[in-house]
């Protein structure tokens, strides 16, 4: 299902097409947000397990009683912040930023790159409340302000407040820049109230996610796959997984907000619809804020 790792030279060009642009509009002070933000369905707080995609791999969950984020990116550009200024990619033309979101209770980050780990978002987020699951050796990337950071490695599980967090290991890599390699990726089980979530995070093909037992909702990323395939699934491949995982609801994410790879915004939601087929009415969430629910 996998493909050979691309030449140095296919990714630079992937690179090139996109950065030096998007630099000069973050120095512009620029951003590519041409909507206002969804507001959140009041319908979900009432639910007993809900999830809403809220643009590239952040998802809102309700489950058992609790608030739950997954790599919150909240903003209108992602990247390196220099003062008042962040350095990368902005959202795509018709993405829209994040609604107000209720206090929460719990923020998963599946790993340190910056359109996961985005360190203005979790600072917004910060308070005496919310605790953070994060990969092995990302701690010190957290910002200060939460109630606790636990770090997990894969096969670790965390439990408080009748929520369960194990930590599986994905396809992928977890650097935050070319010179700290050894830090942690993961994908996530959620478990609480009798209900079952996976956050899978970036991945490439992978039998990780096979024989998990009875899932909800699965939360799998779509895009970026070129020319990235041998780190980020295609939709065609995120299928296969899915459909591999058991799980009852596929939530599509990862895709059509930032421009991080070569494929069109609107290409891996029709490649995927496609590989579904008759089935594609497992697929949830399939625009930003809208809501899901699972009971």
């Amino acid at each position: 299902m996998g493909s050979p790792r691309p030449g140095r030279y296919a990714m630079l060009r992937s690179g090139l097409r996109r950065y030096p642009r998007e630099l000069a509009r973050s120095l512009l002070g620029a951003e590519n947000t041409s909507s206002v933000a969804p507001p959140l369905d009041p319908e979900m707080a009432r639910r007993e397990f809900a999830a809403v995609w809220l643009g590239h791999a952040t998802v809102l969950l309700r489950i058992a009683g609790l608030w739950v984020i997954t790599d919150p990116v909240l903003g209108g550009r992602i990247g390196i912040r220099m003062g008042r200024t962040v350095l990368g990619l902005g959202r795509q033309p018709g993405a829209s930023e994040v609604a107000a979101l209720p206090p929460v209770d719990l923020v998963l980050v599946t790993h340190a790159h910056f359109d996961h780990l985005d360190r203005p978002s979790l600072t917004t987020l910060a308070d005496g409340r919310a605790m953070v699951i994060t990969a092995r050796r990302t701690r010190r990337l957290i910002p200060r302000g939460f109630a606790g950071t636990f770090e997990l490695d894969w096969g670790a599980a965390w439990e408080k407040r009748g929520i369960r967090i194990t930590a599986i290991r994905p396809e992928h890599w977890g650097a935050r820049s070319a010179f700290d390699r050894r830090r942690g990726y993961n994908s996530y089980l959620i478990e609480g109230a009798g209900r079952r979530a996976l956050i899978t995070g970036d991945t490439a093909f992978t039998r990780a996610f096979d024989d998990l037992g009875q899932i909800d909702l699965a939360v799998f990323g779509i895009g970026a796959y070129e020319p990235w395939e041998h780190m980020h699934a295609t939709p065609e491949q995120a299928w296969s997984m899915f459909v591999a995982s058991g799980a009852r609801a596929l939530m599509p994410v990862h895709h059509s907000t930032f421009p991080l790879s070569d494929e069109h915004p609107g290409e891996p939601m029709q490649r995927l619809l496609d590989a579904a087929g008759d089935e594609a009415h497992r697929i949830v969430g399939r625009r930003q804020g809208e809501l899901w629910v699972g009971g």
